[in-house]
């Protein structure tokens, strides 16, 4: 009998996006950002997490309080303080698309003054079915509602995957120049909490006219980040027949050979043009007596090849098993100390490290193993495990694992994971070897160890999930009140409790995130023990065409001896003087949606003057007053 063979049809599938795990590429779902409720909060700085602490402006730096929620530490600091506006590498999404997607955004506030203006554009077409190539485009500036505080943050790049049956890509390249005006806050906090007192009675305020710390300084970031993930995939072709004359064939990858690239390179400037100010702001001047412009650069390469036996092949393939080899080059470049001794006696301060290398190199080397199960209705699990060899990572071990399980409950699906993760890692360079015209610094800092365990649960049928951990942490780093590193020798243990909870009846909406956490040492690990984000709202249609949030959010956190922040550094450091938090936040908004269309309306800070004028998320740095802001998205599906 004569066969017609044919490739197995595969169904049409909706658009999806997915985003991908370190090391070996693996493929998570990921989100395509066409909802329009709660789509106001993109303009609001201080909800750029449910608590933040920020210098106040959108795009500025900031740091989130939620310590769970916390980005690890990078091997170049300065950036850091930047994370809520440029992703970290694994991040990146990227889109499957049956006809090409294009979201434009435009975003703006404020007067002329402290106008705040964002500019956004994500692309993604399919070549075919399995290509795709995409683009990225963010602009934001904004000149804030405080003196020299402006910002201008620049993201583009260009995206492209293909998701063959041997063969798999993904890769990307992103462009960041963000360029922040540094004020170092405002002089007297009287401006903001009793403006009668220091004015002389009068209560109105310019708040373009409150005197700053600074006033010609600013810090730039500019990066690029660089990375492709290759996996060719060996297996067989499995026959199916149809019919008596037609046999469908499947290809079944049984094991892939992945390459992962990623470059890293950074680079961060400090200036300051006004002599008096900066003598005054700081205690030391160890390069420039005539101002400051420090630079500070970094890159790395990493390489990482593995293999793998893939999950599902066959019937006993429950689970898929990997083995990878990481390669790691980073390079560092600091301001050279040249300072001469007839120079010194101009009044620097001497430098107490002279021996910090104005460049240094390193070689890393690790190798681990990841054991996955994302096929299943009731069971998936991720663990991996690596070991450091070569370099600084000589003795590293970092474990993270977690498994996810499913069972019915009350008519419903309840999800529960476990989650837990043991690190001992090398502290950043930086931390331990940094030399600046303000700050110079010397350190062997030991490793630092994280244990950390804890647990999900989500129950769809009453829209709660619940995430309990605790960590214990051994040779903390921090930032102490002279905004230098330190290590804390002994133990912190910080616990968590987070309630998500939507209440719903008809059109009447109420969403709530309630954090408690705790540290055992306050001093080391400062944290507002509650920290509430509510939103209360109405959604309805209107002419059966336009669909309608109308509602009021608040963001609040109880008072603690907050983090304060260094300009020159790009780092918050710990202080005993000053408590923050203990006020709300509040907007009143309305977003909307028409077709392909999303747009908002509302004021932010709504409740300024009607609750306690003490809206400092950082010592000295007040959150935006009250401000009319709207903004725009369309969806070009072309």
């Amino acid at each position: 009998m004569c066969y017609v063979y044919a490739e197995k049809p595969e169904p049409v599938l909706p658009s999806y996006a997915w985003s991908i795990n370190e090391p070996l590429g693996l493929r998570e779902e990921s989100t395509i950002d066409t909802l329009f409720q709660n789509y106001h909060l993109r303009s609001v700085a201080a909800m750029a997490y449910p608590a933040y602490a920020t210098t106040g402006n959108l795009g500025a730096e900031g740091l989130n309080l939620k310590y769970f929620d916390r980005k690890p530490t990078s091997d170049f600091f300065f950036q850091d303080a930047l994370s809520a506006w440029m992703p970290n590498f694994y991040e990146q999404v990227f889109y499957n698309t049956r006809i090409p997607m294009t979201l434009l955004s435009y975003n703006t506030g404020g007067s002329r003054d402290n106008g705040q203006d964002r500019l956004s554009g994500t692309f993604s077409g399919n070549i075919n079915k399995n290509a795709q190539v995409g683009a990225m485009l963010d602009y934001l500036y904004s000149k804030g509602s405080y003196n020299y505080q402006a910002d201008k943050d620049l993201s583009w790049g260009f995206n492209g995957s293909y998701i063959g049956d041997r063969y798999e890509f993904q890769g990307y390249f992103n462009h960041y120049n963000f360029l922040n005006k540094e004020n170092g806050g405002i002089e007297d906090d009287l401006y903001i909490t009793d403006p009668a007192e220091i004015q002389g009675g009068s209560t109105k305020v310019d708040f373009k006219t409150i005197p700053t710390n600074l006033s010609k300084a600013h810090s730039k970031i500019v990066a690029q980040k660089f990375l492709m993930n290759h996996r060719y995939k060996v297996g067989f072709y499995k026959e199916e027949h149809l019919d008596d004359t037609t046999v469908v064939k499947t290809y079944v990858p049984v094991s892939s050979f992945i390459w992962t690239m990623k470059y890293d390179a950074s680079k961060h400037i400090f200036k300051n043009d006004n002599l008096s100010e900066g003598k005054e702001f700081w205690e030391n001047q160890y390069i420039n007596p005539n101002g400051t412009d420090d630079r500070t650069q970094y890159w790395a390469l990493t390489n990482t090849v593995g293999i793998s036996l893939l999950e599902g092949f066959n019937k006993y393939a429950k689970a898929g098993l990997a083995a990878y080899v990481t390669h790691q080059i980073r390079s560092y470049t600091q301001a050279p100390d040249t300072v001469t001794g007839t120079e010194q006696a101009a009044g620097l301060t001497p430098n107490p490290f002279p021996d910090i290398k104005a460049k240094e190199k390193q070689n890393l080397m690790w190798v681990g193993a990841q054991l996955t199960k994302q096929q299943g209705t009731y069971l998936t699990y991720d663990v991996k495990g690596e070991i450091g060899l070569v370099g600084p990572a000589s003795g590293e071990v970092k474990i993270d694992g977690k498994i996810n399980t499913r069972f019915p409950l009350l008519g419903d699906t309840v999800g529960l994971t476990a989650y837990g993760k043991f690190e001992n890692v090398a502290p950043p360079y930086l931390y331990n070897n940094y030399v600046s015209n303000h700050f110079i610094w010397k350190n062997d800092f030991s490793k630092i160890r994280k244990v950390r365990v804890g647990g999900i649960l989500t129950v769809p049928y009453t829209n709660t999930r619940l995430n309990i951990g605790v960590e214990n942490v051994q040779n903390y780093i921090y930032f102490d009140k002279t905004c230098k590193p330190v290590q804390h020798s002994g133990s912190v243990q910080v616990f968590n409790a987070t309630l998500s909870q939507h209440l719903g009846y008809r059109a009447l909406n109420w969403d709530n995130e309630i954090t408690y956490q705790t540290s055992t040492e306050e001093g080391v690990i400062p944290l507002p023990k509650l920290s509430i984000y509510s939103n209360a709202y109405l959604t309805f249609k209107v002419a059966r065409v336009l669909d309608v949030q109308l509602g009021i959010d608040c963001s609040y956190y109880t008072k603690y001896k907050s983090v304060a922040y260094q300009p020159a550094t790009m780092t918050f450091y710990n202080q005993d003087e000053v408590e923050c938090g203990g006020f709300p936040y509040m907007n009143a908004y309305v977003n909307m949606k028409l077709s392909k269309v999303r747009f908002y309306v509302m004021m932010s800070h709504v409740n300024q003057g009607m609750t306690e004028d003490n809206y400092f998320s950082m010592p000295h740095y007040p959150l935006n007053p009250r401000r009319f802001l709207l903004g725009l998205t369309i969806d070009f599906a072309n």
